[in-house]
């Protein structure tokens, strides 16, 4: 049951923040991380939420500036905050609901790359955001090595 939550606490998120935009979304979100980390974290997890917060911030950010997406007028340098709160609302997903993936690299890598972009495409759509033409090969990358470095970090673990 806990790891049925977790999925649907995560899409809950995801929905809210593409679709609420970034007061909505960060509201939602710091319910579902509060949630996750009284009833679902193990000790430490704290440290895979915090360091996606930190990537998802990073990498964003970066893909803004470089012209990865377009939010409309004015232009943005920094990411919406909806946008790279995803990041540590995923990782509320490695030690729960996909943590039956990370013993499988092919799969992880391969769903990592389609879900992913499968992930930003929609989202883009559904929050009015254009991408450039190069964000989604960008992103089937950057989400499969990313899944492919969770299954040599989280793949021995049990």
């Amino acid at each position: 049951m806990p790891v049925i939550v977790n999925l649907m606490a995560f899409q809950v998120g995801w929905f809210t923040c593409v679709l609420g935009g970034s007061r909505a979304g960060g509201i939602v979100v710091a319910l579902i991380l509060a949630g996750h980390w009284r009833w679902l974290a193990r000790p430490g997890e704290w440290r895979w939420l915090v360091g996606f917060a930190g990537l998802g911030f990073a990498v964003e950010t970066a893909l803004t500036l470089g012209g990865g997406y377009d939010f409309g007028t004015p232009p943005r340098v920094l990411p919406p905050a909806w946008l790279w709160l995803l990041w540590p609302l995923f990782a509320t997903l490695l030690h729960h609901g996909l943590a039956w993936l990370w013993h499988r690299p092919w799969l992880a890598i391969g769903g990592g790359a389609l879900g992913g972009t499968t992930s930003y495409a929609v989202g883009a759509r559904l929050a009015d955001v254009e991408l450039a033409v190069w964000m989604l090969p960008v992103q089937a990358v950057l989400w499969g090595a990313l899944c492919g470095w969770l299954c040599r970090r989280l793949g021995t673990q049990r």
